[in-house]
């Protein structure tokens, strides 16, 4: 059984809807034994300002208190989900301004992401105007690969293909067309130490893959990989451990034996597959 929840948005983030406390409620009522807050910190977000940030003061003023109250029932973690931007005018300075938020403050635990693409959100319709869906997905495998170059503070990359929750409708892309850029991608990864998620979000989206796919995490697995979180990506209390079952079956199925949570930015390994 997976026990820990790694990847989870509250109130913080500013599409979540799930209080910190009744985020934690859950968790605990769901049998889990690890919990990661990881609210967005994506700073310069296209549109409205300070749109999916939020301030850390008062982040750690309200997570802090609930992680002492609930120590014995549940080992809290404080995390972040990073929002990483390779757009050239930024690639100098937006590494530092996440090593000062890191520096400055004691996460436990921080997912790097990609979720802008050359300024523009792949949520907004108007990003697809001028792209077709395959040079849309290359442009963030791109920036991926990117960013797992400039960025050092994250300890995992989250979903890895997350741009496919966003395609326009009924558009479809075979990804293992961009087989090269993913092991580009994993291989960087694995030189620097970092790991990968399991994301069950796209479950939750009526998907038969998380994110990312199957085959992606078997590449990982072949390649050495062997440092992966599991994540719901829950933004409200229901979400949280989405599928976590059909996730552990998967990853058995792939031969992995271990998954990890972090504490101060180091893992803990624990065995799949145990009560």
């Amino acid at each position: 059984m997976i026990c820990a929840d790694f990847h989870t948005h509250t109130t913080f983030s500013t599409d979540g809807t799930g209080a910190p406390e009744d985020m934690l409620r859950q968790a605990a009522s769901l049998g889990l034994k690890y919990y990661c807050f990881t609210d967005h910190m994506d700073y310069d977000f296209p549109g409205e300002e300070g749109a999916f940030t939020f301030s850390p003061e008062e982040y750690f003023s309200a997570l802090l208190p609930l992680k002492r109250r609930y120590a014995g029932r549940l080992t809290v973690s404080v995390g972040v989900e990073l929002g990483l931007r390779n757009e050239p005018e930024l690639l100098n300075a937006m590494p530092k301004r996440c090593e000062a938020l890191l520096s400055a403050y004691p996460f436990d635990f921080v997912i790097g992401s990609t979720h802008v693409l050359q300024y523009e959100d792949p949520y907004e319709p108007s990003f697809w105007e001028r792209r077709s869906p395959e040079e849309g997905v290359r442009l963030y495998l791109e920036s991926i690969l990117d960013n797992a170059r400039a960025y050092d503070g994250f300890q995992v990359y989250g979903h890895l293909d997350y741009i496919l929750r966003y395609l326009p409708q009924g558009a479809q892309v075979d990804m293992r067309r961009f087989r090269d850029l993913y092991d580009a991608i994993l291989k960087q990864l694995l030189a620097k130490g970092k790991g990968i998620e399991l994301n069950t979000a796209n479950y939750a989206r009526g998907a038969s893959e998380p994110h990312p796919e199957a085959w992606v995490l078997s590449r990982y697995r072949e390649l050495g990989g062997e440092l992966l979180t599991i994540g719901s990506d829950a933004h409200r209390p229901d979400r949280i451990a989405y599928d976590f079952a059909r996730a552990e079956r998967l990853l058995l199925r792939l031969g992995y034996r271990y998954y990890a949570t972090f504490s101060e930015k180091k893992p803990d390994f624990h065995r799949l597959g145990e009560v």
